[in-house]
């Protein structure tokens, strides 16, 4: 599911479109607020480094008016069981621009909002699978 680009695009908060132009590389538009900075970033996501069923890496990398934006997500899969899979993650993002100025103090809070989100989300789609 974590490679599933139509899952992806369900699943990330603030996506609003995401195309595939070639294999593991899509073009990516989304929709972010961070506090009183709201943007509409375009540029691209990769999925990178993949070792099928054990871990992969997403590259975003994203232009809008308030600024820049680039994030690397490593995320590691374990099987807990036949039926449990933990997964772990680590990342870190740039930010620049107006986006850097007003939004920094509160970039770390909206990540853990954000990654809470996603994970709440890919939950509710690994139950509508089941």
């Amino acid at each position: 599911m974590l490679n599933d680009p139509q899952v992806l695009a369900r699943i990330t908060p603030g996506i609003q479109t995401l195309e595939e132009v070639a294999p593991d590389h899509y073009k990516a538009v989304s929709e972010v607020k961070i506090g009183p900075v709201k943007g509409r970033f375009s540029g691209d996501l990769r999925i990178t480094d993949k070792n099928p069923e054990k871990s992969s890496v997403v590259e975003l990398n994203q232009q809008s008016k308030i600024g820049n934006a680039k994030a690397r997500i490593t995320m590691g899969l374990h099987a807990i069981d036949d039926s449990h899979t933990e997964i772990q993650y680590s990342g870190e993002a740039q930010v620049s621009g107006m986006l850097a100025r007003m939004g920094q103090r509160l970039i770390g809070g909206v990540v853990s909002s954000l990654s809470r989100q996603f994970f709440e989300a890919l939950a509710r789609e690994i139950n509508q699978e089941t």
